[in-house]
């Protein structure tokens, strides 16, 4: 148990703003996230609008629109903006602070049976970065030029010449990486040195798993993204040339053999985004794992198998970074060794969907809300999953690369899988959280609503890819192999449009069940993991008494508290 929770913090400003709690810390990264998501959302708004009735005007918007929208009618370079920042959005303020700052800091010490974090204080620090990066990176749609237009991959050379909205998104990017790597030296240190007696490695739960292995890739990549993003600061403010092809000019005079490599931007920053989308997904399949279980009321099927398929899928996810790269021209025998190490990754991932229909598999199920949003995070998962092998061939990606096919399983993994992921982890610790129960109908409503407009948003984009629409076009209507397309599109806008209406009900539903829910028990889903073994909401320091581990991964003793828990097999 951490030194720091023998007592609780004294004053408003220690408990409630600079709290090293790590409840508390959790608790700050889920509004701050919940804030940006909802911000991201409404870019995706804009360019849904853009992209269903090109050059049409927006509602009401005459007089309000930015210097981008003259008129209310979107320009081309205000569209570019708008979808590089709703992807960095919600990629690096949304989806990773959500899974991995979220349920990193809140569950990893309940789960494990430790006080807290292994540096509280530093703890602090990592959540104290990411509002200053998001104040940094969204600081561009206030300077001349507006805020970064290069898409979220930033590739080089044109992310160099694009103003300062473009260098306030890489310090900021960089800020947030600082951010990230804190924190995961905190998870990989708790985890290794703070468990409960007994609970050996292979007790450990499936989340806990599954975020220990997120952090130790955030430790391997992060790293490098940093240090790229480092170089490109240099090109875009020093004049220097490490991905610039013109070479290095020095009092007018252009340097011989100076020139940068583009493409040397994209291996680095492939490197970490790869592995990235594996932080975005693992610990989304951590909270399926623990979910699935409660709410079949079985043992999760083949934990060990689990654990090594979490592990194999970290590992190879560094070894196939170069499949983004298959239309730049690399040697084709280079190009199939990353198609087939991508699509080996599939096995594990199969491994995974295979053990998850195993625990569901004459289960006593109970459809509850967490319970449906973690099957529909299988369900999507699987199909971008799927949809990934089709792009690992190199033959088949030459001609879906850079079309909405691509967009389409990228949402499909980040949106159908982590977003859905998300939703059932709060919602399944929601009670733990705050002491209080979400409302379940207006939950299975929230469900049903996102799981229909999502799919009429996201799979007719993989009917767009095949029909050769371009990711990032202004405007379909200039392509004329594309005279056919604009029905869909306007479907899918109006889709969109519904999709993001339907998140006010879980908006709704949240901060009314955050003050008038019913309260909620100790252990209200009859689970048996270490949380439920503590108070709802748990105090400062977590347990009265340590917790002993003396069976398997889900069957715990806690003093005074031995009758409370059941096997999970017992309905």
């Amino acid at each position: 148990m951490s030194s720091d929770a023998s007592h609780g913090p004294a004053g408003f400003w220690r408990r409630h703003v600079f709290s090293t709690d790590h409840k508390t810390i959790g608790i700050q990264f889920l509004f701050t996230s919940l804030v940006m998501l909802l911000f991201g959302g409404l870019l995706a708004m804009l360019i849904r609008w853009q992209l269903g009735w090109p050059g049409q005007p927006l509602p009401f918007m005459e007089k309000l629109a930015p210097d981008g929208m003259p008129g209310g009618v979107m320009v081309p370079e205000y569209f570019n903006m708008l979808f590089t920042m709703h992807g960095s959005v919600m990629i690096f303020f949304a989806i990773i602070p959500l899974l991995v700052g979220v349920f990193g800091n809140y569950l990893i010490p309940l789960k494990i049976g430790a006080g807290d974090m292994a540096f509280p204080r530093l703890n602090m620090i990592s959540f104290w970065l990411l509002p200053p990066a998001i104040l940094i990176v969204c600081a561009g749609f206030f300077l001349e030029g507006g805020a970064a237009a290069s898409g979220w991959t930033a590739y080089a050379p044109l992310s160099t010449t694009l103003g300062p909205g473009q260098v306030c998104w890489i310090v900021g990017v960089i800020v947030l990486g600082t951010s990230s790597i804190l924190g995961a030296v905190n998870y990989v240190t708790t985890v290794i040195n703070l468990r409960a007696p007994g609970m050996s490695f292979f007790r450990l739960p499936l989340a806990i798993w599954a975020l220990f292995i997120t952090a130790i890739i955030v430790l391997l990549a992060t790293p490098v993204l940093a240090s790229v993003l480092i170089l490109l600061l240099f090109d875009s403010t020093a004049g220097t040339s490490f991905f610039l092809p013109a070479g290095l000019i020095i009092d007018g005079v252009l340097q011989p053999n100076s020139g940068g490599q583009p493409l040397l931007w994209q291996h680095l920053f492939w490197f970490y985004s790869h592995p990235a989308v594996y932080i975005m997904i693992l610990p989304a399949m951590g909270i399926a794992s623990e979910i699935l279980p409660v709410f079949s009321r079985k043992p999760l099927f083949g934990y060990h198998s689990m654990v090594y398929a979490i592990m194999a899928i970290a590992g190879l996810g560094f070894m196939v970074w170069a499949h983004h790269m298959f239309a730049s021209g690399m040697n084709p025998a280079l190009g199939t060794s990353f198609m087939v190490s991508t699509m080996v990754i599939a096995v594990p991932s199969a491994i995974k969907t295979f053990n998850w229909l195993g625990t569901l598999w004459r289960g006593s199920i109970r459809l509850t809300t967490p319970m449906l949003h973690a099957l529909a995070f299988v369900s999507m998962f699987v199909i971008g999953g799927l949809t990934g092998i089709f792009a690992a061939s190199t033959p088949v990606d030459l001609y879906l690369h850079d079309t909405y096919f691509i967009v389409g399983h990228l949402h499909y993994v980040l949106f159908g899988g982590s977003l859905f992921g998300i939703f059932a982890g709060i919602t399944f610790w929601f009670p733990k959280m705050f002491g209080r129960m979400l409302s379940e109908p207006l939950g299975k409503l929230h469900f049903a609503l996102t799981f229909v407009f999502f799919n009429a948003v996201m799979f007719p984009m993989f009917i767009l890819g095949v029909a050769g629409m371009p990711r990032r076009i202004y405007d379909y209507t200039q392509y004329a192999h594309l005279a056919q397309v604009g029905g869909l599109n306007r479907m899918m806008s109006v889709a969109a449009f519904c999709l993001g209406l339907a998140q006010l009900l879980f908006i709704a539903n949240f901060f009314w069940s955050l003050f008038r829910g019913r309260r909620a028990g100790d252990n209200p889903w009859r689970a048996n993991t270490l949380e439920w073994a503590t108070s709802s909401p748990p105090p400062h320091g977590n347990f009265a008494a340590t917790p002993t581990v003396y069976h398997g991964p889900y069957e715990y003793s806690v003093p005074g508290r031995e009758d409370d828990f059941l096997p999970q097999h017992i309905k």
